[in-house]
């Protein structure tokens, strides 16, 4: 690989100045890619794009590699922001993460570091990958491992794929980064959805979605409160309820978009909670090839999530996932990734809890609603 140029997706931070110097140190011909997906100038964006491409410009000409910067805000508007306003319409809770990872970096990024002549592209995420065959397995560090949002890329462009820090943990990383002086060794790592980066997502989302205020109510009909419209809320969300009052905090437990109704119930763990299944769907493997069901294996509901021990099988048309044990705040419209080892299989949209206290509880919520 030599004599091939790789090119490294840029993003500013300490992980793609990392991945950048080590394939430099290897002696690959390499040159950095900054992204650009959103507009900074724009009232609603606060990711500061300019200010990142200068700190991967300044990483490129610390180690000596060329840099380019290429615009897909266009793009990445229609592919991934579209998408996420019309899934929030629609009361879910979106992963706009994965579907960057699978519309932009490895589509029309990838397809832009072939065109400039690159053979690979490189990425600071901490996964990593079989080049032969395309498969995806988790990054070394725990803590770390990025594999769940990057569950939904196939396997012909990871073959076309370098995961230059997943064989490392966080602060060897870092360490690596300082001793090379590289002037993003102490930048902080960014948090959140890169559209709305640090702002209220409330006050953000307000400025594209028109939703109205509706009752807080507990799974018995009780109005409590009232909330600001139903797609600012998630499921096991404590902060931002507007309700106090001895006795455990309250969290989101349910919502209804047809009534404009969201419900909440006091304490962490209460049973509205937990589910035993899900319903799943728009799955995709990373293989190309849906594995024989029913399928033992496990999965991650969230990112940073503990694997849990599950089946896949489908019943009908539904693709049920079962778990061994039950799983806290299981939220429709984020994705359910499966896994043997470490091995990442691929995943699906969750589209709803299974059948649960909530379930049956709504149910006379429902009733209560209608009468009202």
């Amino acid at each position: 690989m030599n004599k091939q140029l790789v090119a490294v997706g840029m993003s500013g931070g300490v992980d793609s100045s990392v991945s950048a110097l080590l394939l430099k140190e290897k002696g690959l011909n390499v040159m950095g890619l900054f992204m650009k997906n959103w507009e900074e100038d724009d009232p609603n964006g606060n990711c500061l794009s300019s200010r990142e491409a200068e700190d991967a410009a300044a990483v490129c000409a610390k180690i000596g590699i060329p840099f380019y910067s290429v615009n897909f805000v266009r793009e990445y508007r229609d592919a991934v922001f579209e998408q996420f306003l019309s899934e929030c319409k629609e009361g879910l809770t979106p992963n706009p993460d994965v579907l960057c990872n699978r519309e932009i970096k490895f589509k029309v990024f990838l397809k832009k570091a072939f065109e400039l002549g690159a053979s690979h592209l490189a990425t600071g995420h901490y996964c990593q990958v079989d080049s032969s065959t395309g498969q995806l397995f988790k990054g070394a560090d725990p803590a770390k491992d990025q594999s769940y949002f990057l569950h939904a890329i196939d396997a012909s462009a990871l073959r076309s794929t370098l995961f230059p820090i997943g064989h490392l943990c966080k602060p060897e990383v870092r360490e690596l980064a300082r001793k090379a002086g590289l002037p993003t060794s102490e930048k902080k790592d960014s948090t959140g959805i890169c559209f709305i980066g640090e702002r209220n997502f409330k006050s953000f989302l307000s400025q594209y979605l028109g939703f109205q205020k509706g009752p807080l109510l507990t799974l018995d009909g009780k109005k409590v409160g009232e909330h600001d419209g139903v797609a600012y809320y998630t499921i096991g969300q404590r902060r931002g309820l507007g309700l106090g009052g001895e006795g455990d905090a309250w969290y989101v437990v349910g919502k209804d978009l047809e009534n404009n109704a969201v419900f909440v119930e006091r304490g962490e763990r209460h049973p509205a909670l937990y589910f035993d299944t899900l319903i799943a769907d728009s799955f995709t493997w990373i293989s190309g090839e849906a594995p024989p069901l029913p399928l033992s294996c496990t999965a991650k509901i969230r990112y940073r999530q503990k694997d849990t021990p599950c089946t896949l099988e489908k019943q009908g048309s539904q693709w049920i996932v079962s778990f061994e044990h039950p799983q806290r705040a299981v939220t429709p419209g984020q994705s359910v990734v499966f896994y043997q080892g470490d091995h990442c299989l691929g995943g699906a949209v969750i589209r709803e809890a299974g059948p649960s206290y909530y379930t049956m509880k709504k149910e006379l919520s429902d009733r209560l609603l209608v009468m009202s």
